[in-house]
C-alpha cells in the first residue's frame, strides 16, 4: 500500500504523541490534528489494514514495524526542515508550517544534500 501525504502525516502524529503520552487512542490524534471523529476513524482503518497500525482490544494505537519506519522518517525529515528554514532566518512558526508541507515531497536526493549542508554548519 502506498501512503498518501496524510496517511503520513497521521504516523507521524501517533509517533509525536506516542512519545509525549505514552498511550495513545483515536480521540487523542482528533484532538491534536482537530479532524472530525469519523475521518481520524477513516484514516486509522486504512493505515490498520495497511500494516501499518495496530489497534488493541483497549483502542491504543501502535505503530508497526512499517508505521514506525515511516513515521520517523518524516518526524526526522519535519526536524530538519524546520531547522534548515530558521537557520535562514525564517520564523519558527512559518519554518515548522513550510517544513511540514516539504517533509512529504522533498526527493531523498535533496533531504540528504540539506542533511549534510546542517551537518558541517555544525
Amino acid at each position: 500500500m502506498h501512503l498518501q501525504e496524510s496517511g503520513e502525516m497521521y504516523l507521524e502524529t501517533i509517533l509525536i504523541l506516542t512519545e509525549r503520552r505514552g498511550n495513545v487512542r483515536s480521540i487523542d490524534v482528533v484532538e491534536y490534528m482537530g479532524f472530525s471523529k469519523p475521518s481520524v476513524s477513516r484514516a486509522i482503518g486504512l493505515l490498520k489494514s495497511g500494516g501499518y497500525v495496530i489497534v488493541d482490544s483497549d483502542g491504543y494505537l501502535y505503530l508497526t514495524e512499517a508505521g514506525a519506519e515511516v513515521a520517523h522518517k518524516m518526524y526526522d525529515r519535519h526536524k530538519l526542515l524546520t531547522e534548515f528554514l530558521t537557520s535562514l532566518g525564517v520564523s519558527e512558526d512559518t519554518a515548522s508550517a513550510d517544513a511540514c508541507k516539504i517533509e512529504h515531497h522533498i526527493s531523498d536526493e535533496s533531504f540528504e544534500a540539506i542533511k549534510k549542508n546542517m551537518e558541517m554548519k555544525k
